[in-house]
């Protein structure tokens, strides 16, 4: 990963983010939604302090992480909900766990106790990512909702800080 770096995501990463994004959807095990948002709807859902891509040497965006709050009650300030996404002709660099690791400790110096997330069983490489960077199955939504005319389960995921009490 000589040639990969992170840094926050800008207005200028739109269309590539939300194209990474699309490749994702269409690939059918990432998220129930089916069509990427628009910038503005992106946006407009994600914590601007908590959102970073990564790129190569030549500035070329290959993956992208952000949070979304999880609630509007203030004792919910501390628990955010990520999504990670990755061109596909990046796979297996590990662009992702890059990207998981500055958003822990994005999150974490901001004093964000909880990252949660929903993933598809059957995104296997999603779970494993993640149980390597320290989260837990905190239970599984069986059947919560349809995709592609197909009942579908979630795996609940969650990462606590082991900093911040």
């Amino acid at each position: 990963m000589v040639d990969i770096s992170v840094r926050p995501m800008a207005a200028g990463d739109a269309e590539r983010v939300l194209a990474i994004y699309q490749a994702g959807l269409d690939a059918g095990d990432a998220s129930f939604e089916v069509t990427a948002p628009t910038w503005s709807a992106f946006d407009a859902a994600r914590l601007t302090a908590h959102r970073f891509v990564a790129v190569s040497g030549d500035g070329a965006v290959l993956g992208w992480i952000a949070v979304s709050p999880t609630s509007t009650r203030a004792v919910y300030a501390g628990v955010v909900e990520h999504s990670v996404y990755v061109d596909p002709a990046a796979h297996g660099r590990g662009i992702a766990r890059l990207l998981l690791d500055t958003l822990i400790a994005s999150t974490e110096a901001a004093g964000i106790w909880t990252i949660q997330s929903g993933v598809f069983p059957e995104n296997t490489a999603s779970l494993t990512l993640h149980e390597r960077a320290g989260f837990r199955v905190i239970g599984v939504r069986e059947r919560v909702g349809r995709h592609h005319d197909r009942w579908r389960d979630v795996v609940l995921l969650e990462r606590r800080s082991p900093t911040i009490t």
